[in-house]
């Protein structure tokens, strides 16, 4: 004996198979997405390479090699380039983080432009508009 469909079986109802079917494929990308974020990392230099950071998706460092040559620096310059390191690889992060994220978002309220925003094509806005991007000033001729 075959027990009766469920709500959800889309047996018999070609509309809401392919509506299952693109909910399905919609977690999958999701998930993919998800996966990929755990995945990025961006690196970042500083003090002439000397100094190389590592940094997740959220901006935490996961990884920092110093130099030997670096340690003459004193305290106060090594910790400062250490930042530095450290931002650009946070902002390397980041920047990796929008391009696996911006197919998601192409076409939503997060990509359009909002006063002080910025972007490049295909990532979501952040910043000050530039020049040639709604919401900014035209470009002077040079």
């Amino acid at each position: 004996m075959t027990s009766p469909a469920g709500p959800f079986d889309a047996a018999g109802d070609p509309e809401l198979a392919r509506l299952m079917d693109g909910y399905q494929r919609d977690v999958a990308a999701i998930e993919a997405l998800r996966d990929g974020f755990g995945e990025v990392r961006g690196r970042g230099e500083a003090a002439d390479g000397r100094i190389v950071a590592e940094a997740s998706q959220t901006g935490a460092l996961t990884g920092l090699v110093i130099d030997p040559r670096a340690m003459r620096l004193g305290s106060g310059e090594l910790a400062a380039e250490i930042l530095r390191a450290a931002a650009r690889a946070a902002r390397a992060a980041g920047d990796q983080a929008a391009e696996l994220a911006a197919p998601f978002l192409s076409g939503t309220p997060l990509t359009a432009p909002s006063p002080g925003a910025t972007r490049s094509p295909g990532t979501p806005y952040r910043g000050a508009p530039p020049a040639d991007r709604p919401g900014g000033r035209a470009r002077r001729a040079t």
